[in-house]
């Protein structure tokens, strides 16, 4: 949790309602920069009248108080802190690495200490490239903080370009495990489309109605169906109430997987952000209560293939589930 160093209150005159919050509040704090201001807001550290508010762009209410909590300073690079890693491969180029859900791959608001970051400065203590900035020394790819699996992260600044020119042409081979609400239909595709920051909540993204929107970036996701769970109430016979799904990544979109999931009306169990209606199978759960207590996104990067950057080797990794999603997985079992 953030540490708050102080708390700013300020009340909004009559003459001042109206106004861009942001753009109030850098008015009455000369010390923050109006994009720090945003940044504050956006990761809950604004509160109106006691309720918190996280949209910077909402407009200012005659006679409403607003309390804004400074964090305390944080320091300009990230320090090694020790930590576990389940390490997989390691050599002077490279490592890599089961990433557990519940940890974030690097620094950000909300998140700057006890990042993976963090521990790869510990473990590799001074050998990690620099090319990925001062925040994020030696990250090539990411996943999301409740996101499990295999990773890689290069040590030397000759593998983080090698590696970095891989991801970019696509060449990396990344195969995830999800189990989704519904079963996709087909049975196996390919989604092509536009992703974008919605419109609506700039924190998540989407794809955009318009199918000939050039917005956003390009994604492609191959995905196929290994198990169907249960049968979908009023749908056709064989029509799944849940299932195991493969996907394969042509690009790493930010959130890809689990928007495109949602797209095609196959959200992930347990996503807080893209998985609407995730209670659907509460009904089914059994007495120890896995899938009331499972509150992530039911993916793990499963498999990642590259050619070493310096030596030009051909490495593979896959992993097995983790022991949260097996118990999931037990429990459709029975459906």
């Amino acid at each position: 949790m953030t540490e708050i160093a102080e708390t700013r209150s300020f009340e909004v005159a009559p003459e001042e309602a109206g106004q861009r919050l942001d753009r109030w509040l850098t008015a009455q704090l000369d010390t923050l920069s109006r994009s720090r201001i945003k940044a504050l807001i956006d990761g809950g550290h604004l509160a109106v009248d006691g309720a918190v508010l996280t949209d910077p762009s909402a407009k200012t209410l005659a006679g409403s108080t607003y309390a804004l909590g400074i964090p305390v300073p944080r320091a300009d690079k990230p320090m090694p802190e020790p930590m576990d890693l389940d390490i997989l491969h390691e050599d002077d180029d490279l490592i890599v690495l089961v990433k557990p859900a519940g940890l974030s791959v690097h620094p950000a608001p909300g998140n700057w200490t006890g990042t993976l970051v963090h521990g790869l400065l510990h473990h590799c203590a001074g050998s990690l490239s620099g090319i990925g900035g001062v925040e994020r020394p030696g990250i090539v790819h990411r996943l999301d903080k409740e996101t499990s699996g295999v990773m890689v992260a290069a040590k030397s600044d000759a593998a983080h370009q090698g590696l970095s020119t891989q991801f970019a042409r696509h060449t990396v081979e990344r195969a995830y495990i999800a189990f989704t609400r519904n079963a996709p239909s087909p049975k196996a595709g390919r989604i092509e489309t536009q992703i974008a920051r919605s419109s609506r909540d700039r924190k998540k993204y989407e794809v955009p109605h318009d199918p000939n929107s050039e917005a956003g970036k390009h994604a492609v996701t191959n995905y196929t169906t290994l198990k169907r769970y249960g049968q979908a109430a009023g749908a056709a016979i064989g029509t799944g109430m849940a299932a195991k799904v493969e996907c394969r990544l042509e690009t790493g979109r930010t959130h890809q997987i689990r928007v495109h999931m949602g797209h095609i009306n196959s959200p992930l169990l347990g996503d807080p952000v893209y998985g609407q209606k995730r209670g659907r199978l509460l009904e089914h759960d059994d007495e120890s209560g896995t899938l009331k207590t499972f509150r992530r996104q039911a993916l793990h990067a499963a498999i990642l293939g590259f050619k070493h950057p310096v030596t030009g080797e051909a490495l593979r990794f896959e992993t097995d589930l983790p022991d949260d999603m097996k118990r999931v997985e037990a429990i459709l079992e029975t459906l």
